[in-house]
């Protein structure tokens, strides 16, 4: 499931302001190759569901975004440097991610996919990758995942600084298949014919101010739109994208909020 993530000690920029003063800009970053979450438009700026979604919390908080973009594995050293005060970026939470960030509560339903070049042998489970070459985005949760089961599997995992560059490895033949998210996949495969999905792999798996305009963006429907816009589906009536769950942040993780809310949406 993705979610926003804040550092624990900036999250408290997100609820400070002087009296009387215009608030400062909330400062975030994703990784703008990361489309269709995130990519570079004509304008020299970026497009995507995160950056629509990060403009919309802006519009909410009556705060400024400055948006930057960066590889991902850069991100949360940033974060919690103090660079930025949230990140847009799509983000897994992990355990250990959860003991020094904040997460906000999830807002769109995630599994691990694989695309491999079109024609190549069918993969119906993740052994019949043994032997074979995965590239995944450096830093994210799917590098870490794959470099975790590199024993079991028997497969190699190359990171590489960007997911275009992961892609463009299986298009080479510097890899069988690359693994990142459902969405991203989805949008490598439809943008590129010599692709095709394969193997899905179901994982199963500021703060508060962020939560309830997450939440707000889920009651009027407008996360939904932003999905049917870059997804080309609506959301299942059970997902993430439209449910609002109780308390701050990811049950059963640390710095998780239980307190019971209803979000004031104006």
């Amino acid at each position: 499931m993705i979610r926003f993530v804040l550092s624990t000690t900036g999250a408290l920029l997100l609820a400070t302001s002087v009296y009387g003063q215009e608030p400062p800009p909330l400062r975030t970053a994703l990784d703008g190759t990361f489309a269709p979450h995130a990519f570079p438009n004509l304008s020299g700026g970026y497009q995507g569901f995160n950056v629509d979604l990060a403009n919309e919390i802006g519009k909410r908080l009556k705060r400024k975004i400055v948006l930057d973009a960066a590889q991902f594995s850069g991100l949360v050293p940033a974060l919690q440097a103090g660079t930025y005060d949230f990140l847009s970026a799509p983000t897994t939470v992990t355990k250990e991610r959860a003991e020094s960030m904040l997460f906000t509560e999830g807002y769109l339903n995630t599994d691990f996919q694989f695309l491999i070049k079109k024609g190549a042998p069918k993969v119906a489970k993740l052994e019949d990758l043994k032997g074979k070459t995965i590239s995944v985005n450096k830093g994210s949760a799917y590098d870490s995942w794959a470099r975790d089961l590199e024993g079991k599997i028997g497969w190699t995992v190359e990171s590489f600084g960007t997911q275009t560059d992961a892609v463009q490895a299986v298009l080479v033949g510097r890899a069988e298949a690359n693994v990142a998210g459902n969405t991203v996949i989805a949008w490598a495969v439809k943008n590129n014919p010599q692709l095709e999905l394969s193997y899905l792999y179901s994982t199963g798996l500021v703060r508060k101010v962020l939560d309830v305009a997450i939440e707000c963006m889920k009651l009027d429907g407008t996360i939904a739109k932003m999905h049917e816009r870059w997804f080309g589906v609506a959301p299942a009536a059970d997902s993430a994208a439209v449910t609002v769950f109780p308390g701050y942040g990811v049950p059963d993780m640390p710095g998780y909020d239980p307190t019971a809310h209803t979000p004031s949406c104006s």
